[in-house]
């Protein structure tokens, strides 16, 4: 039983994290399919998922298509109500899906003038009034969460929920732009990135050149606060410290050189998306152990 999940472009897609998170964090099997948001191959790759025009969409093993994040996490969590989606707690649950909710529904300022880029954090960016009204809101949802869970830190609820997956890419922002958030808060965000499924998420999206870079802001920019700055780079031939590629196993056709070491990969993609964060890959630093 395997989900197609159809997601748009990782560096600034949030609402595909989102749906990406919703399967890659509670250990679903799925394939992902990649829509053109940027490349002008929206409209065309959609269509055969009509009626669905947004990205994420989900199609079930059974052909249906689910559009829209809220309704793709309550579909999950009926078909697979051991995964732990919603927290346990009667209250909690509610709660969270209350906060799942409202993300969907507003933030409207903070969504429309913080657009989602996971590449590098702004320096000296200035909200506006309505952009810090939404984060006083979100401030005030995550204290309410915590007062229902009991949780100081870390997960919202606890344990990691579908309230943690709906606010990763709201973290995104607040890290992104150096947005005004109480130090607490600001762990939260951090611990938020510096989950492996999302340090994996933006590496691939690395591996994408765009020029000109969406969202320009004219301002300078600092590196990411979480495997930001690799030490890696691609090199053009080997020989590698290994002859079969970490992730599928095939022979390695493409190089990266690591302090000193050169290690091979089956393709350019398994290859690139190492040298944007090599540690966020197990199965990668796994093998540099035991070689």
């Amino acid at each position: 039983m395997t989900y197609d999940l159809f997601i748009g472009d990782r560096l600034f897609s949030s609402w595909s994290m989102r749906g990406w998170l919703m399967l890659g964090k509670f250990g679903l099997p799925y394939r992902s399919h990649m829509i053109g948001l940027y490349s002008g191959t929206m409209e065309e790759d959609m269509k055969p998922l009509a009626p669905a025009r947004l990205v994420p969409t989900l199609r079930l093993p059974d052909g249906t298509v689910v559009g829209e994040s809220l309704a793709m996490a309550e579909t999950l969590a009926e078909r697979h109500p051991d995964a732990g989606f919603w927290p346990s707690a009667p209250a909690a649950r509610a709660t969270a899906r209350w906060l799942c909710a409202e993300m969907t529904a507003g933030f409207s300022a903070l969504r429309g003038e913080c657009p989602m880029q996971l590449k590098h954090c702004w320096h000296g960016f200035k909200a506006s009034p309505e952009t810090l009204k939404d984060l006083q809101r979100v401030e005030e949802l995550w204290a309410h969460a915590r007062t229902v869970s009991g949780s100081d830190t870390g997960p919202l609820f606890g344990d990691y929920s579908l309230a943690d997956v709906f606010y990763t890419p709201v973290a995104a922002r607040i890290i992104g732009y150096d947005l005004p958030v109480s130090s607490d808060n600001k762990d939260y965000c951090l611990f938020l990135l510096a989950d492996t499924a999302v340090r994996q998420w933006r590496a691939m999206g690395l591996t994408v050149n765009y020029d000109p870079f969406p969202y320009q802001q004219g301002l300078s920019h600092q590196p990411w606060p979480v495997g930001g700055t690799s030490k890696a780079k691609p090199v053009s031939q080997g020989p590698s410290r290994n002859t079969h590629c970490p992730y599928s196993g095939d022979p390695v056709r493409d190089f990266l050189e690591l302090d000193g070491q050169v290690w091979g990969f089956c393709n350019p993609f398994c290859r690139d998306k190492t040298v944007a964060d090599p540690e966020a890959w197990p199965k990668f630093t796994a093998m540099m152990a035991q070689h």
